[in-house]
């Protein structure tokens, strides 16, 4: 079991599951949303994730038609979004208390990184979205 919470405590959330790989996401929607160079998400099924205090806490912003952020409305930590209908939700990683083992996969988005952005590890990178036979990205719908 994986569990998470925001940065004052409050609202608490756990899931028993992730899939695919997780990549560190350097667009100006992951960069806004985290306030850092890149977004670290991993996939979560819907039906895997459950809020376990603190829902009444629970903000909401729609980024973009049918995508909503979900954040602390005390503290402002950024928890996950969803997209209308996905089968998946991207819970942030920084909001996950317990160890991830798996490391990330690939940079992405390199394209429409920061200028002071300048990643400086071995992984693979993607001026846009990776080669997805090689970086699986659970529930997205975009392929190249």
């Amino acid at each position: 079991m994986y569990q998470g919470s925001c940065l004052c405590g409050d609202i608490r959330f756990e899931f028993d599951r992730f899939e695919g790989d997780f990549v560190y996401c350097h667009c100006r929607s992951c960069r806004k949303a985290s306030g850092s160079a890149f977004g670290a998400n991993i996939a979560v099924p819907v039906d895997a994730f459950r809020l376990t205090t603190g829902e009444a806490l629970l903000g909401t912003y729609e980024s973009s038609p049918g995508k909503v952020r979900h954040f602390c409305s005390r503290c402002g930590s950024p928890l996950f979004n969803r997209v209308e209908g996905a089968e998946h939700l991207r819970v942030r990683l920084g909001s996950v208390d317990t160890d991830i083992r798996q490391g990330p996969k690939a940079h992405i988005f390199l394209g429409h990184r920061a200028d002071w952005d300048r990643p400086s590890d071995d992984l693979d990178g993607y001026e846009e979205w990776p080669d997805f036979s090689k970086v699986k990205i659970a529930g997205t719908t975009k392929r190249d």
